[in-house]
Protein backbone atom coordinates (compact mmCIF):
# COMPACT_ATOMS: atom_id res chain seq x y z
CA UNK A 1 0.00 0.00 0.00
CA UNK A 2 2.92 2.21 0.45
CA UNK A 3 3.95 2.09 -3.07
CA UNK A 4 0.58 3.07 -4.40
CA UNK A 5 0.08 5.48 -1.69
CA UNK A 6 3.27 7.12 -3.27
CA UNK A 7 2.05 6.98 -6.82
CA UNK A 8 -1.36 8.26 -5.72
CA UNK A 9 1.02 11.29 -4.65
CA UNK A 10 1.70 11.89 -8.37
CA UNK A 11 -0.54 14.72 -10.41
CA UNK A 12 -2.11 13.13 -13.44
CA UNK A 13 -3.17 15.71 -16.75
CA UNK A 14 -6.56 16.33 -16.90
CA UNK A 15 -8.51 13.98 -19.11
CA UNK A 16 -11.85 13.85 -20.57
CA UNK A 17 -14.83 11.61 -18.15
CA UNK A 18 -15.09 8.15 -18.42
CA UNK A 19 -18.66 6.73 -20.60
CA UNK A 20 -20.92 5.37 -17.63
CA UNK A 21 -21.66 1.46 -18.27
CA UNK A 22 -23.40 -0.94 -16.51
CA UNK A 23 -23.51 -4.87 -16.94
CA UNK A 24 -26.26 -7.29 -15.60
CA UNK A 25 -23.70 -7.87 -12.26
CA UNK A 26 -24.72 -4.31 -11.50
CA UNK A 27 -28.67 -5.66 -10.09
CA UNK A 28 -26.93 -6.88 -7.01
CA UNK A 29 -24.60 -3.36 -6.45
CA UNK A 30 -27.26 -1.70 -4.36
CA UNK A 31 -27.61 -4.72 -2.09
CA UNK A 32 -24.03 -5.28 -1.79
CA UNK A 33 -23.53 -1.30 -1.01
CA UNK A 34 -26.88 -1.43 1.48
CA UNK A 35 -24.46 -4.85 2.97
CA UNK A 36 -21.37 -2.66 2.92
CA UNK A 37 -22.79 0.22 4.85
CA UNK A 38 -24.21 -1.46 7.62
CA UNK A 39 -20.40 -2.53 7.98
CA UNK A 40 -17.89 -1.44 10.59
CA UNK A 41 -17.65 2.22 10.77
CA UNK A 42 -13.91 2.68 8.13
CA UNK A 43 -15.94 0.45 5.85
CA UNK A 44 -19.26 2.25 5.88
CA UNK A 45 -17.01 5.79 4.71
CA UNK A 46 -15.17 4.04 1.59
CA UNK A 47 -18.26 2.50 1.02
CA UNK A 48 -20.12 6.31 1.00
CA UNK A 49 -17.54 7.63 -0.81
CA UNK A 50 -17.89 4.62 -3.64
CA UNK A 51 -21.86 5.19 -3.75
CA UNK A 52 -20.62 9.15 -4.66
CA UNK A 53 -18.73 7.46 -8.03
CA UNK A 54 -20.96 4.99 -9.19
CA UNK A 55 -23.28 7.18 -11.77
CA UNK A 56 -19.60 7.58 -13.34
CA UNK A 57 -18.28 3.70 -13.44
CA UNK A 58 -18.36 2.37 -16.57
CA UNK A 59 -18.83 -1.74 -15.35
CA UNK A 60 -17.10 -3.82 -17.80
CA UNK A 61 -16.64 -7.87 -18.27
CA UNK A 62 -14.10 -10.05 -17.91
CA UNK A 63 -13.07 -11.72 -21.37
CA UNK A 64 -14.57 -15.61 -20.03
CA UNK A 65 -16.65 -17.50 -22.06
CA UNK A 66 -19.39 -19.28 -19.10
CA UNK A 67 -22.80 -17.11 -19.28
CA UNK A 68 -23.37 -17.75 -15.67
CA UNK A 69 -19.80 -15.60 -15.32
CA UNK A 70 -20.68 -13.06 -17.36
CA UNK A 71 -23.85 -12.56 -15.98
CA UNK A 72 -23.19 -12.44 -12.52
CA UNK A 73 -19.61 -10.69 -12.74
CA UNK A 74 -18.39 -6.98 -13.62
CA UNK A 75 -15.10 -4.86 -13.09
CA UNK A 76 -14.72 -1.21 -12.73
CA UNK A 77 -12.01 0.54 -13.12
CA UNK A 78 -11.59 3.96 -10.67
CA UNK A 79 -7.71 4.47 -11.65
CA UNK A 80 -5.93 2.70 -14.61
CA UNK A 81 -4.93 2.27 -18.14
CA UNK A 82 -8.97 1.54 -19.20
CA UNK A 83 -10.42 4.56 -21.19
CA UNK A 84 -13.32 3.74 -19.01
CA UNK A 85 -11.38 4.79 -15.83
CA UNK A 86 -12.19 7.74 -13.87
CA UNK A 87 -8.53 8.65 -14.04
CA UNK A 88 -5.80 7.54 -16.40
CA UNK A 89 -3.10 6.11 -14.91
CA UNK A 90 -0.26 3.24 -15.44
CA UNK A 91 1.69 3.80 -12.17
CA UNK A 92 -1.34 2.21 -10.17
CA UNK A 93 -4.61 0.59 -11.23
CA UNK A 94 -7.44 0.91 -8.68
CA UNK A 95 -10.83 -1.00 -8.97
CA UNK A 96 -14.02 -2.67 -8.09
CA UNK A 97 -15.20 -6.10 -8.57
CA UNK A 98 -18.80 -7.07 -8.49
CA UNK A 99 -20.40 -10.44 -8.15
CA UNK A 100 -23.71 -11.80 -8.10
CA UNK A 101 -24.22 -14.32 -5.10
CA UNK A 102 -22.76 -17.76 -5.45
CA UNK A 103 -20.13 -16.93 -8.67
CA UNK A 104 -16.60 -18.02 -8.36
CA UNK A 105 -13.71 -15.58 -9.91
CA UNK A 106 -11.85 -18.51 -11.83
CA UNK A 107 -8.16 -19.27 -10.95
CA UNK A 108 -5.75 -16.56 -12.63
CA UNK A 109 -2.32 -14.98 -11.61
CA UNK A 110 -0.73 -11.43 -12.80
CA UNK A 111 2.89 -10.15 -12.45
CA UNK A 112 1.86 -7.29 -10.33
CA UNK A 113 0.84 -7.67 -6.89
CA UNK A 114 -2.45 -6.99 -5.64
CA UNK A 115 -4.45 -6.07 -2.39
CA UNK A 116 -8.23 -6.52 -2.40
CA UNK A 117 -10.52 -4.75 0.48
CA UNK A 118 -13.48 -6.66 1.49
CA UNK A 119 -16.53 -4.60 1.60
CA UNK A 120 -19.09 -7.51 1.86
CA UNK A 121 -18.26 -11.24 2.86
CA UNK A 122 -16.53 -13.13 0.27
CA UNK A 123 -13.86 -16.25 -0.01
CA UNK A 124 -10.08 -16.06 -1.23
CA UNK A 125 -7.81 -18.55 -2.42
CA UNK A 126 -4.35 -18.78 -2.83
CA UNK A 127 -2.67 -21.36 -5.02
CA UNK A 128 -4.15 -24.90 -3.47
CA UNK A 129 -4.79 -23.81 0.19
CA UNK A 130 -8.07 -23.90 1.30
CA UNK A 131 -10.73 -20.94 0.93
CA UNK A 132 -10.86 -18.51 3.62
CA UNK A 133 -12.94 -15.03 4.38
CA UNK A 134 -11.21 -12.16 5.64
CA UNK A 135 -14.61 -10.62 6.72
CA UNK A 136 -16.22 -7.29 5.92
CA UNK A 137 -12.86 -4.58 6.20
CA UNK A 138 -10.47 -7.74 5.80
CA UNK A 139 -7.29 -7.41 3.22
CA UNK A 140 -6.54 -9.64 0.94
CA UNK A 141 -2.56 -9.71 -0.30
CA UNK A 142 -1.75 -11.67 -3.50
CA UNK A 143 1.82 -11.38 -4.23
CA UNK A 144 3.38 -11.10 -7.73
CA UNK A 145 2.40 -14.00 -9.77
CA UNK A 146 0.37 -16.32 -7.30
CA UNK A 147 -2.23 -18.05 -8.83
CA UNK A 148 -5.91 -16.70 -6.95
CA UNK A 149 -9.63 -16.51 -7.05
CA UNK A 150 -12.18 -15.30 -5.44
CA UNK A 151 -15.87 -15.99 -4.55
CA UNK A 152 -19.07 -14.92 -3.27
CA UNK A 153 -21.57 -16.63 -0.81
CA UNK A 154 -25.52 -16.50 -0.80
CA UNK A 155 -24.92 -12.45 -0.27
CA UNK A 156 -23.70 -10.37 -3.28
CA UNK A 157 -19.48 -9.37 -3.27
CA UNK A 158 -18.23 -6.17 -3.57
CA UNK A 159 -14.33 -5.55 -2.93
CA UNK A 160 -11.85 -2.71 -3.76
CA UNK A 161 -8.35 -3.76 -5.46
CA UNK A 162 -5.12 -1.93 -6.04
CA UNK A 163 -2.17 -2.82 -8.30
CA UNK A 164 0.82 -1.14 -7.95
CA UNK A 165 2.36 -1.03 -11.62
CA UNK A 166 6.34 -0.95 -12.11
Amino acid sequence: MQRVAAALDRAVADQPPSRPMTQPACAHLSAAIAGAERGPADVARVTTAFRALVPDLHWRLKSITDPTFAAGHANANLLGPYPEALERRDDVWVGVSLMAPEITYPDHNHPPEEVYLALSRGYWRQNTHPWHEPGIGGVVYNPPGITHAMRSGPEPFLAIWCLPID
